[in-house]
């Protein structure tokens, strides 16, 4: 499995906003972090997702997992944490059968993107991440509730083809999609 190095920052300077970084994640990060997670649980919530990121997930241990692979990222905006998302390279364990199709391209390497969440009233981490990711590696993967029609809409949007069904360690199930760029 691929890691990052510790200093590889992004910044992304968006139209009518202040200056966004994108950065590592570290452990200090974490108490940022895990608000995060819970408004985009309520925003998930709200829009009738009641399924997905329960029981604790993300929790602190999932995060510090990301951050010892080198694949916890951040998102600020004029210092204050507005966004997290995991960005790890393949091999993914859940996506090596997927159920009712395909994948677009099952032979290049790629990335997945993972527990991506912005805080209420942030505008713009679905493009921020995919900026981020699609300058990284053109072959980029990502699964989702059934229920999670905002990331579905994001998914469809910018892109992304839906791909099949893939089952998670736990056996729940998931939608999943990948955009490969030229």
């Amino acid at each position: 499995m691929g890691t990052y190095p510790k200093q590889q920052t992004h910044i992304l300077k968006m139209n009518n906003s202040p200056s966004r970084i994108i950065r590592p994640a570290t452990t200090a990060d974490i108490p940022d972090i895990m608000p995060v997670f819970n408004e985009a649980r309520q925003k998930m919530q709200a829009s009738g997702n009641w399924k997905q990121w329960i029981n604790g997930y993300p929790s602190v241990e999932v995060v510090e997992r990301d951050i010892e692979l080198q694949g916890g990222f951040v998102i600020e905006d004029d210092g204050q944490i507005v966004g997290y998302f995991a960005f790890l390279p393949s091999p993914e364990p859940t996506y090596k059968e997927i159920y009712n199709g395909q994948w677009l391209d099952d032979t290049l390497p790629y990335h997945v993107i993972h527990r991506m969440g912005g805080k209420h009233g942030t505008h713009g981490i679905f493009i921020s991440v995919m900026e981020f990711a699609f300058a990284r590696d053109r072959n980029i993967r990502i699964d989702t509730h059934r229920d999670n029609v905002i990331m579905q809409h994001n998914l469809a949007k910018h892109g992304f083809s839906y791909c099949g069904i893939i089952y998670l360690a736990n056996g729940d199930e998931r939608l999943a999609f990948q955009e490969v760029r030229g």
